[in-house]
């Protein structure tokens, strides 16, 4: 039975700082299958959000390893490369759901000119919204020179766009201000540039680390940047938190500082991971609201149920093209080459030293 050879990054499921690369093999190709050799993907906070509740949500299943062990899902552009499927030729590219790794077999299935969704059974259980692939010759989103951007911001954007969307829908719960914590992340950032946008009167804080206060204040995203030094001086007025740091402690601070003038707690990821304590980092014995996870697939689907699709993704596409131009030269582009140096990005990631000011991309 031929075999090809293919590499991918491990990661320790009790020790998320752990990690190694390890050569597997891919057997014959399945009837109506396809082979895609991943070309390049992007590692950011969101992976690591992936990790941190991947038995919770069901990461770890999209791309299966062991009990102990497991494969963290990315997103990036790959090439079929292998063809059991009449409507696939090799050399395609496509964009989507990709493992940390060299290869994927996907079954592709409701297959129309821009894209096709893998209907593998093992990946059924698991959001939908995972399991689309666009195919780019037919891409209304690819723009060939700003593939690192889309592979950067894309999902986590969306992740913006869709808790902006959901918190205007509500009246912001009553609120006139809005903090974010790990305000440099790349999906604060999405979610700035959209209520920038679409809820200008809703006043935007940023709250940071002291050494991101500079940066996030030059991206000109947030009406105050504040150090999380300063949580103490927060104003008393009816806001709201979305929490993408995941830092129990930060967190109880922000309930215990702002009390009932806080209106709503949004949980979305975990960038400080070591610190994130229960969960995502919320307890439950905050002063104020209890803090609500928020998973961005089930907002996504509902979204696209109350507006269509047609004018969801409009609003979207509108939404991109400003945050591109609000975006623009905050972030510089690294790139690394290979799966060595993909695991040595990821548990960069995983330990909090990459610079925010820097979007890396694993080109294989």
């Amino acid at each position: 039975m031929p075999q090809t050879a293919s590499e991918a990054v491990y990661v320790d499921k009790a020790d998320l700082t752990q990690a190694e690369t390890d050569e597997v093999s891919q057997n014959a190709l399945a009837a109506d299958a396809i082979r895609l050799a991943i070309e390049s993907f992007s590692i950011t906070a969101n992976n690591i959000t992936y990790a941190v509740v991947g038995d919770g949500f069901g990461y770890w299943n999209f791309f299966p390893a062991s009990a102990d062990k497991g494969i963290v899902p990315v997103w990036g552009h790959a090439q079929v490369i292998e063809t059991n499927h009449p409507q696939f030729a090799t050399g395609e590219r496509v964009y989507g759901y990709l493992p940390m790794g060299t290869h994927l077999d996907v079954l592709p299935g409701k297959v129309s000119e821009s894209g096709f969704v893998d209907i593998a059974e093992h990946r059924q259980p698991m959001s939908p919204i995972y399991n689309q692939y666009s195919r780019l010759a037919a891409d209304p989103e690819h723009d060939p020179s700003r593939e690192a951007e889309r592979m950067l911001f894309g999902p986590l954007f969306k992740t913006g766009f869709l808790i902006e969307s959901f918190m205007r829908r509500e009246g912001w719960f009553g609120a006139d201000a809005v903090l974010m914590t790990s305000a440099s992340s790349k999906t604060a950032l999405g979610c700035a540039s959209v209520a920038k946008h679409r809820s200008p009167e809703t006043k935007r804080i940023g709250l940071t680390s002291t050494g991101n206060v500079d940066f996030v204040r030059g991206t000109g995203l947030y009406d105050e940047v504040l150090p999380y030094e300063a949580i103490a001086e927060l104003q008393q007025r009816p806001s709201v938190v979305v929490d993408f740091a995941g830092n129990a402690k930060l967190l109880a601070d922000i309930h215990t500082t702002l009390g009932d003038a806080l209106k709503y707690s949004c949980l979305v990821g975990a960038t400080h991971i070591d610190e994130r304590g229960s969960g995502l980092g919320g307890a439950t014995d905050l002063p104020g609201p209890k803090p609500v996870l928020f998973f961005a697939p089930d907002h996504a689907v509902a979204a696209i149920k109350q507006s269509g699709s047609a004018a969801f993704g409009q609003d979207i596409a509108q939404s991109w093209h400003a945050f591109l131009q609000d975006a623009a030269g905050t972030v510089e582009i690294e790139r690394h080459r290979g799966i060595a140096e993909a695991r040595e990005a990821y548990q960069a990631m995983v330990a909090g030293t990459v610079d925010p000011a820097k979007g890396i991309i694993i080109e294989l």
